[in-house]
């Protein structure tokens, strides 16, 4: 449910594959989040949901928007 301080992620849920891969990250959110952000958040439990697969890694389309949400603020003024 969208708050007043919630930003509308509906573009974004759209626009993501199913999985996004943490090497791709600036490509999706470009200027806003960092692969090597999200590592070190990773390290300290602090990054979203993760899979792995072989040695990449990369988050499922709905954690990493749920866990965008949590951290976001939206100032609509």
């Amino acid at each position: 449910m969208k708050t007043p301080n919630s930003p509308d992620m509906a573009d974004l849920l759209s626009s993501l594959p199913p999985i996004v891969p943490r090497h791709q990250i600036e490509h999706y959110l470009p200027g806003f989040i960092s692969r090597g952000y999200l590592a070190n958040l990773d390290s300290l439990g602090l990054g979203p949901r993760k899979i792995r697969i072989g040695s990449k890694i990369g988050y499922l389309r709905e954690d990493l928007i749920s866990w965008l949400k949590k951290r976001s603020h939206y100032d609509p003024a």
